[in-house]
């Protein structure tokens, strides 16, 4: 049946605290949000081409994302950190500098900002997973 509880576990090939998943769902959603953002006139770190490339680069390292490739999780790790980094900088310098907390930039921001912060717990979650388990699976 399909909710038995080791359908999930054979379909993610033993990986415990595989989240891949999540992580599809979060750079897809990070994606569309790049782009309402920039379409919206917020002010991002990027430019209109920069986000486009990146909401591009975050659908297509959704689809790849799967169980049974490692190199996918540990680039999902490195696009989940590089958008936590930039996001995550740019809206708290924005907080700092007084600028307006409900502005439509600071809140796609910080939306931005929390998604892939997200997305790395989830990511790094799943690459334990991997690194952790037997040798002999």
């Amino acid at each position: 049946m399909a909710f038995d509880e080791d359908s999930g576990r054979e379909r993610h090939r033993g990986i415990p605290h595989y989240h891949g998943d999540a992580v599809r769902a979060l750079f897809v959603l990070a994606a569309l949000t790049l782009i309402v953002a920039q379409s919206t006139g917020a002010q991002l770190p990027l430019s209109t081409a920069g986000a486009v490339v990146g909401a591009v680069v975050l659908v297509v390292a959704a689809g790849v994302t799967n169980p049974t490739q490692r190199w996918i999780h540990w680039t999902n790790a490195f696009l989940a950190a590089l958008g936590t980094l930039l996001f995550g900088t740019t809206v708290i310098e924005k907080y700092q500098a007084g600028v307006n907390t409900v502005s439509a930039s600071f809140i796609f921001l910080e939306a931005l900002a929390l998604i892939s912060l997200i997305a790395l717990y989830f990511t790094v979650r799943t690459l334990r997973g991997i690194v952790l388990r037997p040798v002999n699976e």
